[in-house]
Order: C-alpha cells, then sequence, then structure tokens
C-alpha cells in the first residue's frame, strides 16, 4: 500500500549531471527521516545523503559540495541533484524513507514504517 519509487537515473558523462526522484504514494501522514543511499558490486551500501523532517541534511565526504538532497512535502517526494558526476559515483542508488502512513484502524491509526525503493542505476561513463 506504501510505496517508494525512484526515477531519474542513466547514463551520464563525467562531469554530467542527474536529479533522482524518490517518490511515496499511498496513504501517507508524513515522510520522516530520508536518505539517498548507494552499492556497487563488492562494496557495502553507503549513505550518501540524509535529510529530515526539518530539512537538515548530511552528506558523505566524497559528495560534499557536488550532490544536493531536497523534499517537497507535498508532493511526498525526495530529491538528489547530482552534479560533477565522476565514474567513482556510478552505483544503484536506492531511497529509504521512514513513513509514518495512515493504517485504516481506528485504535491505532497510524504507523511507521522504513521503506526502500528498488533503486535506480546510475552510471558515470565516457
Amino acid at each position: 500500500q506504501v510505496r517508494l519509487v525512484e526515477s531519474g537515473g542513466g547514463l551520464v558523462q563525467p562531469g554530467g549531471s542527474l536529479r533522482l526522484s524518490c517518490a511515496a504514494s499511498g496513504s501517507i501522514r508524513s515522510i520522516n527521516r530520508a536518505g539517498w543511499y548507494r552499492q556497487t558490486p563488492g562494496k557495502e551500501r553507503e549513505l550518501v545523503a540524509g535529510i529530515s523532517l526539518g530539512g537538515s541534511t548530511n552528506y558523505a565526504e566524497s559528495v560534499k559540495g557536488r550532490f544536493t538532497i531536497s523534499r517537497d512535502n507535498a508532493k511526498n517526494t525526495v530529491y538528489l541533484q547530482m552534479n560533477s558526476l565522476k565514474p567513482e559515483d556510478t552505483a544503484v542508488y536506492s531511497c529509504n524513507a521512514d513513513i509514518v502512513y495512515y493504517t485504516g484502524g481506528y485504535i491505532h491509526p497510524y504507523d511507521e514504517v522504513s521503506y526502500w525503493g528498488q533503486g535506480t542505476q546510475v552510471t558515470v561513463s565516457s
């Protein structure tokens, strides 16, 4: 009933830009903390950027100054603007969000669950 869908990935040349979107759908009350992660073969998944409900952000050292995470609460969407892309940025990027949703129940009308999207491939290559 609650879904996260990433979009915006693709093939881009070094120095190029991409904007990833993470759209949540369903009976959503609010999205609390959200983040973008990435993973490549042989590496553990790492946090790229995170954003709190209030808009506070944090970034991996390797992407500071190049990536920007933002959110549009009205659209239940989180974005990752990626500029000055490097080959080492190549990875599957996944969105994670703590979502408060309406359960449909009367006694317990809300619940908060951490959701993952399916991921979107970003390839930086010439």
